[in-house]
């Protein structure tokens, strides 16, 4: 299955605790830590959930 690189840029301070437990879900709860994750619906819903906070490439 493909996948994307989804690095974090943003600072999960002063955010909702559901966009925290986001980044936690995807592995993202420091700054500039980037993960290979799978290409799929789920993982696309929780970055559109914190695009404001994350890069996305691939």
């Amino acid at each position: 299955m493909a996948t994307i690189k989804v690095t974090q840029v943003g600072s999960p301070i002063r955010r909702t605790q559901d966009q925290r437990a986001t980044l936690v879900g995807l592995g993202l709860n420091k700054m500039h830590r980037t993960r290979e994750l799978e290409d799929t619906p789920e993982v696309r819903g929780m970055i559109r959930k914190v695009q404001h906070m994350v890069k996305v490439e691939g």
